[in-house]
């Protein structure tokens, strides 16, 4: 790459200025993510192992989890896990607040997909929020490798949030 290629590229990276249609705000997330981990039962161990593969650099962040997935890590590999109630009796909504609140940076979320939950809506809307708020999810084993491997876990960065209700407004979907 020429030294002006190379300007150029670096120049696209650092501009970070959305166009309005894709987002309205910036919201900033410091070098240490708040990271939250949650697990179907029939997914939990596939969770508590990934966690024990990336212990070292999972430690370096602030972890939060559903009521039993936060125990489990916390009682087996001994890292600290901010814990919500158990996902059906409402951590699932906690944690889709903390994320629309802005508390939560990443979602790990090793759900069940040949399992019905019985609050299968509870999931869907913390599926939902995480989108909204456009941060980063992992739902299987491979998408998280790729995210906690990514060099923009140990640094700031700086996430587009589109202003939904302004977009409603604009398609006509709003009074």
């Amino acid at each position: 790459m020429s030294k002006t290629e190379n300007e150029e590229s670096t120049n696209m990276r650092t501009e970070h200025i959305p166009h309005p249609s894709i987002a309205s705000r910036i919201e900033k997330m410091s070098k240490k993510k708040r990271i939250g981990l949650v697990a179907h039962d029939y997914r939990k161990r596939d969770l508590i192992d990934w966690v024990e593969y990336n212990s070292e650099k999972l430690s370096e962040h602030e972890l939060y989890g559903t009521g039993t997935t936060g125990k489990m890590i916390e009682d087996k590999l001994g890292l600290k896990v901010h814990r919500f109630m158990s996902g059906p009796l409402g951590g699932d909504q906690q944690l889709g607040a903390a994320i629309a609140q802005g508390k939560l940076d990443i979602l790990i979320f090793f759900w069940d997909p040949l399992l019905a939950q019985p609050h299968d809506v509870d999931v869907k809307a913390l599926l939902r929020i995480a989108i909204v708020y456009n941060i980063p999810l992992a739902c299987s084993r491979s998408s998280a490798d790729f995210l906690i491997s990514s060099d923009l876990l140990n640094e700031p960065y700086e996430r587009f949030l589109v202003d939904y209700g302004e977009r409603l407004k604009s398609l006509g979907g709003e009074d």
